[in-house]
């Protein structure tokens, strides 16, 4: 059997996947790198367009972020904006809209009012807009008619940006990273239809196996391949203290342009997940797309049969820990309204019903015959259980046994953080290989000055 041999094998041709091959490609004296795609095509899940909210997820109108978090999310944002303008994407591929944090009801905009004063020193372009300035920039957000002749009756008040980029198309990016890594001469190769079974460590070398029978070799694995990550760290012994419960993203999209920019909620603090937010579809003409939903689904993969359940069971790591994690968050009355009514939205002849009345918090004379559910359309995303913990983990997760192979699963802002996450895998990679990871060009094309 011919096997392949590369110094750093990746597993997993999603945008986290790419963005590490080419970095490694651009700014590491690797020779040979390979990334290993199951599907026949890069960004087939969930870093398709259609399978999220296409967002650059700053930190500054994202309100379960703490200010922390937003200092990490600025940084990692910063480099898909700078890869895009670097390769002449924008206005293709990335897009500049308004974009804001909208505040209903008077407690809301209290704590609008009172975040603004928080962030406004780490993000100084943003501007507090008031009932009238929202008017201006999102009309349909203040007038509770159709016919715009009265005003919704809540207090409202909004934190946002006016001149910012917003959105990029990730599936696409995820091609652009794929090709900019195999313009660098060196050996850069892609396999398809390379769905890994197996990884073996055989004395300081890595085995990769697919389902087809081919071998490749590594001197050190990085496994970016969503909830799979966990399928396989546990094949291998490894992260048996986590578990994943995989959560599933609906949208529904207008039937024309109802917002001019990105209009986000306040987030509810427990809920795990992310709050209602309205998105002009940059693949739909403009669309506004609306979601995402929440809901829990048995497998690992979306609108790919049922192939991945035994694989999703496996992943969960069932225990009494598990069932605990569970057993507390479905304790609580609001988690567990907000588990039962995502589940009635994907209920056909009910659900547009029960949607529109969570959507008219944004839009308040939006309709049922203005909405239709995007068939197709959201992904899966691995939230990681910490069973020793016995809680939910929130944001990203990796596993570094510290010998040679990485696992990494990336929820939202996955994406967003992709380069931010590459930059610190091949620090791991480059000590571990002695190889050259060329920060000061790094630094210079992808960051602001540091």
């Amino acid at each position: 059997m011919n096997t392949k041999h590369y110094e750093i094998v990746i597993v997993g041709g999603g945008i986290s996947g790419a963005a590490l091959f080419y970095e490694l490609a651009r700014y590491t004296d690797a020779k040979s790198i390979c990334m290993l795609e199951k599907y026949e095509d890069l960004a087939t899940l969930n870093s398709k367009g259609t399978s999220n909210s296409q967002t650059i997820h700053v930190g500054d109108i994202e309100t379960n972020y703490t200010l922390e978090k937003a200092y990490d999310t600025k940084r990692t944002a910063k480099m898909i904006e700078k890869f895009c303008l670097q390769r002449g994407l924008q206005d293709k591929i990335m897009f500049s809209h308004q974009k804001m944090a909208l505040g209903v009801g008077e407690k809301e905009v209290e704590f609008i009012k009172h975040r603004y004063n928080e962030f406004k020193e780490l993000f100084p372009y943003l501007e507090l807009w008031d009932k009238e300035k929202i008017r201006e920039l999102e009309p349909k957000l203040v007038y509770a008619d159709k016919e715009q002749t009265k005003d919704r009756p809540e207090p409202i008040i909004a934190m946002g940006a006016r001149s910012e980029y917003t959105t990029v198309d990730y599936g696409a990016m995820t091609k652009e990273l794929a090709k900019a890594a195999q313009e660098e001469g060196k050996t850069t190769d892609i396999f398809f239809n390379a769905e890994v079974d197996e990884i073996e460590k055989i004395d300081d070398k890595y085995k990769i196996t697919t389902i087809t029978g081919s071998v490749f070799t590594a001197d050190f694995v990085v496994v970016n391949a969503g909830a799979h990550s966990l399928y396989l760290a546990h094949k291998m012994g490894y992260g048996k203290h986590m578990g994943s419960l995989s959560m599933a993203g609906s949208f529904y999209i207008t039937n024309g342009e109802f917002l001019n920019g990105k209009v986000y909620m306040v987030q509810n603090p427990k809920l795990p997940f992310a709050a209602l937010h309205g998105d002009p579809d940059i693949l739909c003409d403009g669309k506004t797309r609306f979601g995402p939903t929440a809901l829990a689904l048995g497998v690992l993969e979306r609108y790919r049969g049922l192939k991945s359940v035994g694989q999703c069971l496996k992943t969960m790591n069932i225990d009494g820990n598990t069932i605990k994690i569970f057993w507390d968050l479905l304790k609580d009355s609001e988690i567990r309204n907000y588990v039962f009514k995502n589940f009635l939205f994907e209920i056909p002849g009910i659900n547009k019903g029960l949607f529109v009345k969570d959507a008219r918090k944004i839009v308040p004379s939006l309709s049922v015959d203005d909405i239709e559910y995007a068939k197709g359309w959201g992904g899966v995303r691995p939230q990681v259980l910490d069973k020793d913990k016995q809680k939910l983990m929130l944001g990203e997760a990796s596993i570094n046994p510290g010998d040679g192979i990485l696992f990494n699963m990336t929820p939202s802002p996955g994406a967003t953080s992709c380069l931010g996450n590459g930059e610190r895998d091949i620090k791991i990679v480059a000590k571990h290989l002695n190889l050259t990871f060329n920060t000061e060009k790094f630094l210079d094309e992808l960051t602001d000055k540091e």
